[in-house]
């Protein structure tokens, strides 16, 4: 790991000179700094009384801890990066002034770097979580997006080893999928990764029981990738990043912890570059699976197991005919929507025929003929008429 040569000074001496090259933040107001949560408090009480054991290094251990603490309260204009380097910074210090000047046991520096990062993450955890400055919320929201979009995405697909149908299987799924969720409940690096840790040996147990045999890596890889994108589980991007930073770098370099935790990032990564060539699919196919123009039809085992209830097969059954169903109603749609084209088409097809005859033989309206005058109107010539005949009558 790499050390600055501030740090080659007395640990609490090197960081707090090093952070008042920082300018101070406005303290917090009083009212703010007595809500001090119940978890936060409990921790400190059983962080102190843990290092009661250790007797002169416990109170140098603590000083050191209160100190680190209590200047980065009031540094709050530091990076994330910046503050992800003085944590790695002080479990480094502490853990060597364990080894080299008190001569403390490999597995006893192990416990005590596990209470160290408790206290400190405890206090920091709603600083330096999701920070604004940074685009983790962000990220958050693609992967979310990104795996609403795959909920298409079948076991067979990625040719997941896991048989959901057999009881005991499906209910360590379901557990793998409680503790990957629960991640984010946690406050501490530590604690996120007991949760990653438990999701994968549930995964590797459920892979076992299915097939009857150790679970290999080459399966389990696969199946995390399942188990992430079926509970999606919250702020997931955020979570990783919290605990890259400030997590003890031992960790996560060391151990089934560190394993499980890059197999958690594999499994992320993959599932953000998912494309039809990883799920075997045609680009069509693809396309329109993340449209929601259709959904992969489930296929129905062939040879069910013998502790299979008469209500699961019942169930498969009826999304079976679900299935035919939903392609009948998609067909039926896209007829129609083809016959209204052939309508329109036709429709257009007349206009133009229509206008094409009116431009040709252009229709003539010409202006009605003047009526001819009644023979009683008015004449100014009446007086120049001989007057009318009058009736004679003639003895017979």
């Amino acid at each position: 790991m790499f050390t600055p040569s501030w740090e080659l000074a007395s640990p609490a001496e090197a960081l707090v000179s090093k952070l008042k090259e920082v300018p101070e933040a406005k303290a917090p107001s009083p009212s703010i700094s007595r809500q001090v949560s119940i978890e936060t408090d409990r921790v400190s009480k059983d962080f102190i009384e843990f290092l009661k054991t250790y007797n002169k290094a416990g109170q140098e251990i603590y000083k050191q801890c209160k100190l680190f603490l209590d200047t980065m309260h009031r540094k709050r204009e530091l990076s994330v990066e910046e503050q992800s380097e003085y944590a790695q910074s002080l479990y480094q210090n502490v853990a060597d002034k364990l080894q080299t000047r008190w001569k403390v046991p490999p597995e006893k520096v192990e416990k005590v770097m596990d209470q160290v990062e408790k206290y400190i993450m405890t206090r920091l955890y709603k600083y330096v979580f999701c920070p604004e400055t940074t685009e983790d919320e962000k990220k958050d929201l693609a992967v979310q997006r990104r795996i609403r979009a795959l909920h298409w995405v079948t076991p067979q697909m990625l040719c997941v080893p896991v048989n959901e149908e057999i009881p005991e299987v499906s209910d360590v799924v379901v557990k793998a999928i409680t503790d990957i969720i629960e991640m984010d409940s946690k406050r501490v690096p530590r604690d996120k990764l007991a949760c990653i840790t438990s999701c994968s040996k549930h995964i590797f147990n459920a892979i076992r029981t299915t097939k009857a045999e150790p679970a290999s890596a080459d399966d389990f890889l696969p199946t995390l990738i399942y188990i992430v994108l079926k509970g999606n589980p919250p702020r997931l991007q955020s979570n990783i990043q919290y605990i890259t930073r400030f997590c003890n770098p031992s960790r996560l370099m060391t151990g089934e912890d560190g394993y499980y935790f890059t197999n958690l990032c594999c499994a992320v990564a993959f599932i953000e570059k998912l494309d039809a060539q990883s799920l075997n699919l045609s680009q069509e196919d693809f396309d329109r699976y993340m449209s929601g123009q259709t959904s992969p039809k489930k296929q129905e085992p062939e040879n069910w197991p013998a502790n299979v209830c008469v209500g699961m097969r019942q169930m498969y059954r009826n999304l079976g005919l679900l299935s035919q169903l939903n392609e009948r109603q998609e067909r039926i749609v896209s007829e129609a929507k083809k016959l209204e084209r052939d309508l329109i088409d036709w429709t257009d097809g007349i206009t133009k025929e229509v206008q094409e005859i009116v431009e040709k033989y252009p229709l003539e309206i010409k202006a009605p003929n003047p009526a001819l005058a009644a023979i009683d109107s008015e004449n100014v010539e009446n007086d120049k008429l001989p007057p009318p005949l009058q009736p004679q009558v003639y003895a017979g």
